[in-house]
């Protein structure tokens, strides 16, 4: 296991916490944090044993975007600098929402632009009653480019021309009303909400969590056409015929549970 400036990173089991861990700049973003949660992402999604991703992080914030030092050294950047340094971010955020394996998102402070973002790459986000919230970027004469895609896929456009174009704070409570997080409790039932997840995510199929994840990669914003109508019939006949799909359904006729359950 690989050891991380910004973060911490453990293993249990078959659960990988990845814990951003610099609560004095409240895990604030630069080019180390990014290239560190992208390599520790890298690491557990190449992991055998590990089936599921926790993303949280320590102190009083989940993610307040971009450092200010960062952001310092930002402002005398070239173009071509610009770019490469939000190529990172692009990619990092990308690693994240791709992981054929599933990823929660803890939220356990206030999660600002880029942290915002973070939250919106995961596949499930479960926030504190006391996290705020907010695409930050305008006010400072920037947009949310890099997190947009996923921001926008969890609001929503609609939403997103609120609170991207607005730069308001809202509370966990409209980040649940408007689909960024899935579950808002307090503080204290935080890890209860995640380790049920958590239970929820080990007894699938892993193989088949892949499988979907990528199924709705694919559906998503498409027309309901022949051609989609195709793929999915390929889809359910490939998945039935694979030793996951065989395991799956006969463990179930058996009334026994699957292979996977006992991993």
């Amino acid at each position: 296991m690989s050891s991380y400036t910004t973060l911490q990173f453990h293993l249990d089991g078959a659960v990988a916490r990845i814990v951003l861990d610099r609560p004095e700049s409240r895990n604030a973003f630069d080019e180390v944090a990014i290239q560190d949660i992208f390599a520790a992402f890298a690491e557990v999604i190449a992991a055998p044993q590990v089936r599921v991703i926790v993303l949280g992080a320590n102190g009083p914030a989940f993610c307040a975007g971009a450092n200010l030092n960062w952001m310092r050294r930002a402002a005398d950047f070239t173009r071509e600098q610009n770019l490469e340094d939000a190529g990172a971010l692009a990619a990092m955020l990308r690693r994240i929402h791709e992981s054929p394996k599933p990823v929660i998102a803890r939220v356990q402070g206030d999660a600002y632009a880029g942290g915002l973002g973070l939250v919106a790459a995961c596949d499930v986000a479960v926030s504190a009653d006391t996290a705020g919230y907010c695409v930050s970027e305008v006010r400072l004469g920037l947009i949310p480019a890099t997190i947009s895609p996923y921001v926008i896929r969890a609001i929503g456009p609609r939403a997103a021309s609120r609170y991207v174009l607005s730069a308001e704070r809202f509370t966990a409570a409209e980040a649940h009303r408007i689909g960024l997080v899935h579950e808002v409790v307090a503080a204290e039932a935080l890890d209860a909400k995640v380790a049920d997840l958590v239970k929820s995510f080990l007894a699938a199929s892993p193989a088949a969590i892949a499988t979907g994840k990528q199924l709705i990669a694919d559906v998503t914003g498409r027309a309901i056409d022949d051609a989609l109508v195709a793929q999915t019939v390929e889809g359910i006949a490939d998945i039935r015929a694979s030793e996951h799909g065989r395991e799956g359904v006969q463990a179930f006729l058996q009334k026994r549970k699957p292979s996977w359950s006992a991993s």
